[in-house]
């Protein structure tokens, strides 16, 4: 009878402990499904114009967005996500500015908010020779060998991992600064804007270093973060920020609950959430990448340039320079752009921007950014032993376990490319002359991928 106890004992102890984390794993993931949801149907219906019904289907096979449950309301422009009809999360569309989570502030609130974000010039870009308009060069380089190249782009459009699709949206390759091939998965085309993801923190960092050519801001002072001032964080640097060893205890895990999901979706002030985060490390010592450090960089950037100015700076200072008019940011509640991760453009104007990396900060006869600054932001810090990150910009490292060998084996070591969550990349390849963009849902085979694309040089 005692055994019996005992064993019933220890069976409604691991029962309740099961039942805690249940309940810990919900709390905390539903709210995530909800948001991820909400927000990324509403922007999919809104600014890619994309059929509800096509957009649950990407999440079908995706666990746990596959638990969520997503009903668009035509009336007030929003989505609203729930898990079995809990933990609820609305996001609104405002034109010209794209879906807001309402998170910590009211509807009410973050719909009077005002955005000065400027129109594009009415031009007919097809008859405007690229990359300055969409008119296409004929002609076809002859050191590139078209049958290869054609391959390597259908091959990736046609990619499958573990029997099924990646699927693969858009692929755009620009050789010596001309498109050379460019494809699309039905439903999808040039106009269509495409999720950066993690590719706004590149632009977030072009934004800096824009700043940086004002002179208001420079990269080895302290961030200027008012939360800081007077405190072990304040020997944090803009450098440490760009660089992703802030030494902030920020966990960057999609799989799970984490301060990076907890952001995202929880909260309204994103960069205020991640400033107030305690230190994990010396500043400077250990790389961490983090989305949050990205945010930071994104209210420095608003509190850089004022209210007046902010949202309509990077409109004005970068995208509308380089000829990238579909370029639009999404703002938190709190009004400042998410500049981790929610950018959305065309494969075109992604690609613009890959230039204007290539070509060293330069586009039609102005330095828009430093002279330094595409050196400077392919440069690991010394706490990166893999020396696979710069400026918000992933580089061709080297593997965790053999520190000889590049990260893409098959692709020469100075690649380096914005990246974004699911394989949304611009890759830069200076020394090849390639500029390359692939967009799409899933992650593709990158090494094989540029291999292929690298193999049609003659």
């Amino acid at each position: 009878m005692r055994r019996f106890k005992k064993i019933l004992t220890v069976f409604l102890i691991l029962l309740l402990v099961i039942l805690a984390g249940g309940f810990w794993y919900a709390w905390h993931a539903f709210p995530a499904v909800s948001g991820y949801g909400a927000k990324d149907m509403c922007s999919a219906i809104y600014l890619q114009h994309r059929n509800p019904s096509d957009i649950t289907k990407d999440y079908q096979d995706e666990f746990p967005l596959s638990i969520g449950e997503f009903t668009w309301n035509q009336k007030d422009s929003s989505v609203t996500g729930s898990v079995w009809g809990f933990a609820k999360r609305k996001a609104i569309y405002r034109q010209f500015i794209g879906c807001t989570l309402v998170n910590d502030f009211t509807e009410n609130e973050i719909r009077a908010q005002h955005f000065d974000k400027p129109t594009a010039p009415e031009i007919n870009s097809d008859t405007v020779a690229w990359p300055y308009g969409d008119k296409l060069n004929e002609s076809f380089p002859a050191e590139l060998n078209k049958s290869l190249l054609d391959k390597a782009v259908d091959n990736v459009l046609n990619e499958t991992k573990d029997d099924k699709p990646v699927y693969t949206r858009a692929v755009l390759v620009v050789y010596n600064g001309q498109i050379v091939a460019e494809k699309y998965a039905p439903g999808f085309d040039k106009h269509t804007v495409m999720l950066g993801w993690s590719m706004s923190k590149s632009l977030t960092a072009a934004l800096i270093g824009i700043l940086v050519k004002q002179g208001k801001l420079s990269v080895n002072d302290p961030a200027p973060v008012p939360e800081w001032k007077d405190n072990k964080k304040e020997a944090i640097k803009l450098l440490h920020l760009l660089q992703q060893t802030s030494g902030l205890d920020f966990k960057e895990n999609y799989s799970w609950p984490s301060e990076v999901t907890d952001m995202l979706f929880n909260k309204g002030d994103m960069a205020a959430y991640t400033a107030a985060l305690p230190l994990k490390y010396e500043p400077g010592k250990v790389f961490n990448y983090s989305s949050g450090n990205s945010n930071i960089l994104s209210r420095i950037i608003r509190n850089t340039v004022g209210e007046n100015e902010y949202t309509g700076f990077p409109y004005r200072a970068l995208f509308h320079k380089i000829n990238a008019y579909s370029f639009l940011l999404e703002p938190d509640a709190s009004g400042t752009y998410i500049g981790s991760s929610y950018s959305y453009a065309t494969a075109r104007d992604f690609a613009r921007f890959g230039l204007l990396y290539y070509n060293n900060g330069w586009w039609n006869g102005e330095q828009i950014l430093p002279g330094n600054w595409v050196e400077e932001s392919i440069q690991p810090s010394a706490a990166d032993r893999q020396k696979k990150y710069g400026y918000q910009f992933w580089l061709n490292g080297y593997q965790e376990k053999d520190s000889t060998k590049h990260l893409y084996p098959d692709v020469p070591g100075d690649m380096y490319n914005a990246d974004g969550y699911g394989g949304q990349d611009v890759y830069i390849i200076p020394s090849k002359k390639l500029v390359v963009v692939r967009l799409g849902l899933h992650k593709i085979n990158e090494n094989k991928f540029l291999k292929e694309v690298i193999a049609s040089l003659k």
